[in-house]
């Protein structure tokens, strides 16, 4: 991050940094896209237990000091959340309003406050053909969503809050239960923990 950038995004970012997530969470900066805002900063991380990868993600801060008609504010969060499903959830014709009332459920449970939310939920399936044959079809689901923090003291949105309620949306597709319900009301529903991927 370079140190000409304005002083709230870098706030923004440090609190990144210094947010304090689940242990089964495995998260490291990556290269950020250059033509989404003037100033950007990027995460990727996965749900590991074990060895295996249960969900994985990105996750994307963009600021730009002169705001965005679009983004209703200076500051925006852009996300890609990805995991594979057992087949039968992947038939439930309700599965991608599920998914995104976690996303929204996520941020909600820990009281932040967002504007212009929008996304998708797209669930696809594999099958294996010739050499591949014996393989399991295999069925995902991604999600792909974007929202406006509320921008708190300085301008600075609580980015470290914004941060953990994605990791929850990405512990919850993994299929793994919720450290505690205090954050939320009643009970909480996850995707079955899932096999990790088969390799070729």
């Amino acid at each position: 991050m370079a140190e000409s950038a304005p002083l709230p995004f870098r706030a923004a970012v440090e609190a990144l940094r210094g947010a304090r997530l689940r242990p089964e969470i495995e998260i490291d900066p990556t290269k950020p896209p250059k033509r989404l805002a003037p100033h950007a900063y990027a995460l990727e991380a996965a749900v590991v237990e074990g060895d295996e990868d249960l969900a994985d993600g990105r996750l994307v801060l963009l600021h730009d000091p002169a705001g965005h008609d679009a983004w209703q504010g200076t500051f925006r969060l852009v996300t890609l959340v990805r995991a594979e499903l057992e087949p039968e959830m992947a038939a439930d014709p309700l599965l991608p309003e599920v998914c995104w009332s976690w996303l929204t459920g996520a941020l909600q449970a820990r009281g932040l406050a967002c504007g212009e939310p929008s996304g998708t939920v797209t669930r696809a399936g594999s099958h294996y053909f010739g050499g591949l044959s014996e393989r399991t079809p295999a069925s995902q689901i991604e999600i792909r969503a974007s929202w406006t923090p509320r921008e708190g003291a300085g301008g600075v949105p609580d980015t470290a809050s914004h941060l953990a309620a994605w990791c929850d949306l990405l512990c919850q597709i993994a299929g793994l239960p919720p450290v505690s319900q205090s954050h939320g009301e009643g009970s909480v529903v996850s995707l079955p923990q899932r096999r990790g991927p088969q390799t070729p």
